[in-house]
């Protein structure tokens, strides 16, 4: 357990490092008006959750005991957008189609409505 922790902590940290190296080279490269660095590592984090799913997660190899630094680690620091993609992929292949509708257009609409009252309980208390 402690060699599966420290594989998730290890790839955890070094895919925030990623996510922030790109966010930085995006904004230089296109400029700060739409959040391109957020949006790419979303789309190529869940892009690389499926091969790592298939390669990683799909058998019991030597491979598999990669998943917790790449998946959950690495990918999971990256971006946690790749995690959620994955879980509706899941939900669909188990023939949950409505909840994986209900979990993918909650999920987005709930969170960014919780960020939102986050943000105005926090000025409300700074204030």
């Amino acid at each position: 357990m402690g060699l599966v922790i420290l594989q998730v902590a290890t790839g955890g940290a070094l895919g925030a490092v990623g996510r922030y190296l790109v966010g930085v080279a995006a904004q230089r490269l296109l400029g700060a008006g739409f959040p391109f660095g957020t949006f790419a590592v979303n789309v190529f984090g869940s892009l690389l959750m499926g091969v790592a799913f298939v390669i990683l997660a799909g058998n019991e190899t030597e491979h598999s005991r990669l998943a917790p630094f790449v998946m959950t680690g690495f990918l999971g620091g990256f971006t946690t957008f790749s995690a959620y993609s994955l879980e509706v992929w899941q939900l669909v292949a188990a023939g949950r189609t409505e909840w994986a509708l209900v979990y993918a257009v909650g999920s987005a609409a709930i969170s960014i409505a919780a960020l939102f009252c986050g943000i105005a309980a926090a000025k409300g208390m700074l204030n």
